[in-house]
């Protein structure tokens, strides 16, 4: 049984606040879900996606307490995967053709975009839908109007209109925000 975001950020909470049986369940509820994240980039692999998983439900256990609540938990929890991925790799001195390895390597200040992620969602999700789809269809996916309009079964120049709301509707809350 997979379980969402929701509940995993659920049990994680309540394992933090002292609850034995919800860290317990946490951690068991990720086995398949590590399992999947990391078959999708190791294929054919398994004997070393047992020992990576292994290593980030350690992880998940010893730095339970660097968990913010106030983020998504699947973020921090993906972050932790990767870079346990990473560091196999590197200590096996093995080359690898993981999907977007080498960005992850490369890219500075990767915490800090899983964060700004994490925050552009959040912002999003305090503006009508149709804006924010619209907002994410053209600015953050990179479609066209014309694109994002078929997309949405919508005309485009209400997709022009909604993403000319919604900016200005973000731009107001953070403006207020910041007073």
């Amino acid at each position: 049984m997979r379980v969402g975001e929701d509940q995993l950020k659920a049990w994680m909470i309540a394992g933090l606040a002292g609850d034995a049986r919800a860290h317990a369940d946490l951690l068991r509820a990720l086995l398949p879900v590590l399992r999947a994240f990391l078959r999708r980039r190791m294929a054919g692999q398994d004997d070393q996606i047992e020992d990576i998983v292994q290593d980030v439900l350690i992880a998940v256990h010893t730095r339970r307490a660097s968990y913010d609540p106030a983020r998504p938990f699947t973020s921090w929890l993906f972050a932790i995967a990767r870079y346990k991925m990473i560091d196999h790799f590197r200590v096996n001195g093995r080359t690898c053709t993981i999907e977007g390895l080498e960005d992850i390597l490369e890219a500075e200040g990767f915490a800090e975009a899983a964060d700004a992620r994490a925050d552009v969602a959040r912002l999003l999700d305090t503006i009508p839908a149709k804006q924010a789809a619209a907002i994410r269809a053209t600015r953050i996916d990179g479609l066209s109007t014309a694109e994002a309009a078929a997309r949405a079964g919508i005309g485009e120049s209400d997709v022009k209109v909604s993403v000319h709301r919604g900016l200005k509707a973000l731009a107001d809350r953070v403006k207020g925000s910041l007073r």
